[in-house]
């Protein structure tokens, strides 16, 4: 990753690694909304599981 980033920040056409840049940027905002969705509904069904334990 690291060797990606070096060739790109000495990449001469500018525009491309700009783009490049967006693309990743895009897709780390995209997994990040996937794994807060993810969260979201996960810990909602644990705490369903846990009410119904103590409510039995």
């Amino acid at each position: 990753m690291y060797r990606l980033l070096r060739s790109l920040k000495r990449d001469a056409r500018g525009a491309t690694a700009v783009e490049y840049g967006l693309i990743v940027a895009l897709i780390v905002l995209a997994i990040i909304v996937a794994i807060n969705q993810v969260a979201t509904k996960t810990n909602g069904m644990w705490n369903n599981i846990s009410n119904k334990v103590i409510n039995s």
